[in-house]
């Protein structure tokens, strides 16, 4: 059908019945532009662009990674136990605990109670995977628990949430486990290297490395930030865990600062 001006053009998109089809070519045509990866990426495409995303986090996490090394070499540890604390763990906050509480003989219970109350995050950051992960196979949500960090945690809600917005189900495995990859091969190799080299070393800390980790939580807050409003349950977090921090010995700020932040985004969601 020919059109001698725009006006008979618009006249037939917005009266034929064929504009359903127009509109689901349009539609599809911005979608692929939009989000290319997640339309025909293959799972080894996406497995290499979670590499690509997570690396300048490395940044961060390579000196810190050595820092612990060497402080739990310093304390004894060898670079074979340090490899297993890590492997196993893999929670940088609870192992820093560990090697300042690591003595002879060890106070294995005392250990095990601060792991597991600077550890508690997690069960936060699980449930927020829980409604992107609910009708995959538990042989897959498992594994992808335990290799998770705060890191890997951060840049698989936010795929999973660009997923959501496109209209694409499920949870991109392929990318998530990517970042778990080289986040935990890269935490244990450095670790370990610390951990054999410390002893050579002084006192790191005076080095200047700890800002490098705090910084880069500086960025995955920046880029999970929506709105003032989305993000007041970390500021009652962050304010509880301060004062719990300045009042009370041990890190009982970190289970005080989760249980504040959760209670606080139940209240404001039951209010909306």
């Amino acid at each position: 059908m020919p059109f001698y001006n725009p006006k008979e053009l618009i006249n037939w998109i917005n009266t034929s019945t064929d504009r359903l089809k127009i509109n689901g070519c349009i539609m599809r045509f911005f979608h692929i532009e939009m989000f290319p990866h997640t339309m025909t990426a293959s799972p080894k495409q996406e497995f290499l662009r979670g590499i690509k995303d997570c690396s300048p986090m490395l940044i961060g996490l390579l000196p810190w990674a050595i820092i612990l090394g060497v402080q739990g070499g310093q304390k004894g540890m060898s670079w074979l136990e340090m490899m297993l604390m890590t492997g196993m763990n893999f929670a940088g906050g609870s192992e820093f605990a560990a090697v300042d509480l690591w003595t002879h003989p060890l106070p294995i219970l005392l250990i095990a109670g601060v792991t597991f109350m600077i550890n508690s995050r997690h069960i936060l950051m699980g449930a927020a995977y829980a409604p992107y992960m609910k009708n995959a196979p538990m042989k897959k949500v498992l594994p992808s628990l335990f290799f998770m960090c705060d890191e890997s945690w951060a840049l698989g809600l936010a795929e999973a949430q660009k997923r959501k917005a496109a209209g694409l189900g499920g949870f991109n495995f392929a990318y998530y486990g990517s970042t778990c990859f080289i986040m935990y091969t890269t935490w244990i190799l450095f670790a370990s290297i610390g951990a054999a080299v410390g002893p050579m070393f002084g006192d790191v800390a005076a080095w200047g490395f700890g800002m490098a980790f705090p910084a880069v939580f500086l960025v995955i807050m920046r880029g999970l930030w929506k709105s003032f409003s989305a993000v007041r349950p970390w500021f009652v977090s962050l304010i509880v865990a301060a004062i719990t921090c300045l009042s009370i010995d041990g890190p009982w700020y970190v289970p005080a600062g989760a249980l504040s932040g959760l209670l606080t985004a139940y209240l404001l969601g039951a209010q909306e």
